[in-house]
């Protein structure tokens, strides 16, 4: 292991066979947390080429359970993203794709930090099993036609050790890192084709478009060197996505998109990655194709009909999800009103998700416990102009809010001005940037 960090300390590129070693020798114990600390940092400095990062991705994804779809009947999906705050598009294009005849095969995780996570939403429903055999999750996603499980600790085990130690270590933000930590969960899941949700902006990873395709690029080519069909969709997160944030509100706010009732933009960024689970499955022949195929879908009724199937099949209880609860929680919200008047110029979306945390709906800590029901509706949003004591956000609390803390956290988020040069009004031109169809990238015009 000495070597290995001295010859990754030059930025030398390591074998096959080192990768493997450092990767099963710390998944079983036999390498300490400081030496793997010490290699963490040179990769995080030094890098990793294409080559080294499909090697780590394979190794990493080996080091547990390997599913294998063979039992299930049609071709497979699997969406991944790479998280964000009012994110709830896997409850959204998991039915639109299901309900064209995709079987969508998900293992998810929860939220940690400013982000929420699709395990933690289903968990609000009454009843909804997250916990699956392998046996149980072929046959509801046969049945169904698609399942939603909380990830095993024998998928890429590899991948929770060094998360858990790059999370202490700063050496989270590391492209090599990241997607080879992301896809090697993709790949030990075992779907034929994977759409990948590259964040970009003030509440994502990547900060910047040109990082987010950097991302998307890496995790595209391991996914093609491992077989599998590969998109992803380039999205903005400068602002949450859709009204809702908080777990079951957000479930909530996703009924209503697959009524065809939701915001805009929620709507929009599912319908683009639904297309690409309809392109890489062969039901559509273009994006366009794909899109106006997903959006029928959801017209007609049948995307929403999929959903109560899918979680009638977990055993949880649909039809409270198909009453006005969001409404009735939109009444009882407490008002975090503006202290100026002017226009929204930007928001920092880590604030406005740590805000949900402080209310108790996120965790701090993966141990802590979390308030299903608590959460923000967004108001206003970049672009929109403001009066001096009008609402900006609610928030719906529970006996555990920090109600000073999320209010503090929200009105720091948000910065207004008087009087803006345009320019400096950083209003998202789309809510969908672009995509990639394998290597090759399209711009598109989305909202």
């Amino acid at each position: 292991m000495y070597n290995i960090i001295t010859k990754k300390k030059h930025g030398l590129e390591l074998t096959a066979d080192e990768i493997s070693y450092f990767v099963n020798g710390y998944t079983d114990g036999s390498i300490p947390d400081y030496q793997m600390s010490a290699l963490l940092m040179a990769i995080c400095l030094k890098g990793m080429n294409e080559r080294e990062t499909y090697e780590l991705t394979m190794a990493m994804a080996k080091s547990g359970d390997m599913l294998s779809m063979d039992k299930i009947s049609k071709i497979t999906a699997d969406k991944h993203s790479t998280g964000g705050v009012g994110d709830k598009t896997s409850l959204i294009v998991a039915p639109i794709a299901a309900a064209n005849g995709v079987a969508v095969a998900k293992m998810s995780g929860r939220g940690l930090g400013h982000t929420g996570g699709t395990i933690d939403k289903l968990e609000s429903i009454e009843g909804f099993q997250t916990e699956l055999s392998e046996e149980e999750f072929v046959s509801i996603v046969n049945k169904t036609g698609m399942a939603i499980a909380g990830q095993s600790a024998h998928l890429a085990p590899a991948d929770k050790k060094l998360y858990a130690l790059r999370d202490v270590t700063a050496t989270v933000d590391s492209i090599p890192l990241i997607a080879s930590s992301i896809m090697s969960k993709k790949l030990a899941a075992g779907a034929e084709v994977i759409v990948l949700d590259v964040k970009t902006g003030s509440g994502a990873f990547m900060k910047d478009i040109p990082s987010a395709k950097l991302l998307a690029e890496e995790m595209i080519k391991i996914g093609l060197s491992a077989g599998r069909r590969m998109f992803a969709l380039i999205t903005d997160m400068n602002q949450p996505l859709g009204n809702w944030v908080g777990n079951r509100l957000e479930v909530l706010e996703a009924v209503e998109c697959l009524k065809g009732e939701g915001p805009a933009d929620l709507l929009d960024a599912s319908l683009y990655l639904s297309a690409l689970i309809l392109l890489g499955a062969g039901k559509s022949e273009s994006i366009e194709q794909g899109r106006e195929l997903a959006l029928k879908t959801v017209k007609n009724g049948k995307a929403l009909q999929k959903f109560k199937e899918f979680v009638t099949a977990q055993h949880g209880d649909p039809e409270p999800l198909l009453k006005s609860e969001s409404k009735d929680a939109y009444e009882k919200s407490l008002c975090v009103n503006s202290e100026k008047s002017g226009v929204i110029t930007s928001i920092d979306t880590e604030a406005v998700g740590m805000a949900s945390l402080y209310l108790g709906g996120g965790r701090e800590r993966k141990e802590d416990s979390i308030d299903y029901n608590v959460g923000l509706y967004i108001e206003k949003k970049i672009g929109d102009r403001i009066e001096k004591g009008e609402t900006l956000v609610r928030m719906v609390a529970g006996e555990r809010s920090d109600l000073e803390r999320a209010e503090t956290a929200i009105k720091n988020a948000y910065v207004i001005e008087a009087d803006p040069d345009k320019k400096a009004v950083i209003k998202p031109k789309a809510h969908v940037y672009g995509c990639y169809v394998g290597t090759e990238y399209h711009e598109l015009n989305s909202l």
